[in-house]
């Protein structure tokens, strides 16, 4: 199954309670912190709605 890996890059501070609480969903904790993350349809969801503060690249299938 192909992998996402997704790095926390702007801050949410300002932003909407639900995207923060997004962010934590996907597992980042801090700024700069990247998790590996399964590529599926409620990540992509996931990542689509906090897009602005994140920076996503799909590793390859090993």
């Amino acid at each position: 199954m192909p992998k996402l890996a997704i790095t926390w890059r702007r801050s949410a501070i300002g932003q909407k309670e639900d995207q923060k609480r997004t962010i934590r969903a996907l597992g980042l904790r801090r700024l700069n912190h990247t998790v590996i993350q399964p590529d599926n349809r409620s990540m992509r969801g996931m990542v689509f709605k906090v897009r602005h503060l994140v920076e996503v690249r799909e590793l390859p299938d090993e």
